[in-house]
């Protein structure tokens, strides 16, 4: 069964979410994934994955903060490469939602002028 246009448009712009995140602050990979979750309806399941790759790849880095309520946390924050993504990510996504609104926004008016 094919997947929707929701589930692709979540996957594509998961990476980019997580970023922004940790751009606003220093977070560990659970409430990533529960700000994911509230925000975009996003699973738990695909953030692990997708931290250790971006680490791999350098934009993000790990530190443990100890807890009182158990065992220590793994923090993830940004690196100047992982910043130098988000930005370009970002520009890219604006582009990219611009040319999909505007074609839509043809749609739309293509489809009122044929209703008159």
């Amino acid at each position: 069964m094919p997947e929707t246009i929701e589930i692709q448009l979540k996957k594509g712009a998961l990476g980019l979410c997580v970023l922004a995140l940790l751009n606003q602050a220093d977070s560990y990979a659970y409430e990533i994934a529960s700000r994911l979750a509230d925000a975009i309806g996003m699973g738990e399941g695909t953030i692990y994955p997708l931290m250790r790759r971006m680490q791999s790849d350098g934009l993000v880095e790990t530190y443990l903060v100890e807890s009182s309520a158990g065992p220590s946390r793994k923090y993830y924050r940004l690196t100047d490469a992982g910043r130098g993504a988000l930005a370009a990510q970002s520009a890219e996504w604006t582009t990219f939602t611009q040319a999909v609104d505007a074609i839509l926004a043809k749609d739309a008016a293509a489809k009122e002028g044929a209703a008159q």
